[in-house]
This record gives C-alpha cells, structure tokens and sequence, in this order.
C-alpha cells in the first residue's frame, strides 16, 4: 500500500486488526504469525503481526496453542465482533453515553436506523444485553 511519494501508508490500528482478523478468518485452520504475515502480503514486519495477533488476543476475537517455539492463531469472531468492540470500547470512554448514542442514532442513515430499530425489538433480550 504506497502512497504518491512511493512510501508505505501507514495504517491504523483497527485496520490492521481487521485485515489481520480477516486473514485468520479465510485460513483452512489454525496457522502462524509467518503464514498471515505472507497471507497481508509481508509489507508488515513478523513483529507487528505477533503484536497484532496479541492484541486481538486479550480482545478475545482470537486464539493460540503452543506449536514448538511458536504459536498457532485461530480466528473466535468475526471482523463485526471486532468493530463491535471498538465501539464499545469508544462508548466506555464517554462520560455522557446518552448524549454520544442519541448522537450516533441521530446521524444514522434511515436503513440503518431501522436495522438497529428491529435489533432492540427482538423479543427475549433486554436493550442492556441481558436475556430477559
């Protein structure tokens, strides 16, 4: 990923755990930090993936068993569970949660507003997310 000047774009954090996430998602198994560093396209260094792959493991969207001196990753979510998260952990950060998430479903556009409409009428859940 170049941009004009010939250098790399830096990408952020969630990006990168997102493509990684991804990566992990289209494996056949369980596989190395060296096969979803090559799976990116190696423009990554091996120790950005294994930070990566570390990161999204005290997320708990991932997980590894001992193969020898390395690791085996395997995927437990999905990228939405990942944005999830992130969304999450943005919203815990915020002192006023009523004003940030009248102002997040204010800004929506009609369709996902009906989405997320239908998804607090499901029956048997709490809006909290407590099975009711």
């Amino acid at each position: 990923m170049a941009r004009e000047d010939g250098r790399a774009r830096r990408r952020g954090q969630g990006e990168l755990e997102g493509q990684v996430l991804g990566a992990l998602r289209e494996a056949d198994g369980p596989v190395t930090a060296a096969w979803v560093q090559d799976r990116l396209g190696g423009d990554l260094a091996y120790t950005t993936v294994v930070t990566i792959l570390t990161r999204l493991l005290a997320k708990d969207v991932v997980s590894r068993e001992r193969h020898g001196r390395s690791f085996l990753w395997t995927p437990t979510a999905d990228v939405a569970r990942l944005a999830a998260l992130r969304m999450r952990r943005l919203l815990d950060g915020e002192r006023d949660r009523e004003a940030v998430l009248a102002s997040f479903v204010t800004a929506l556009p009609p369709g996902d507003e009906q989405v997320l409409r239908a998804l607090l009428d499901v029956p048997g859940t709490d809006p909290g997310g407590t099975e009711g």
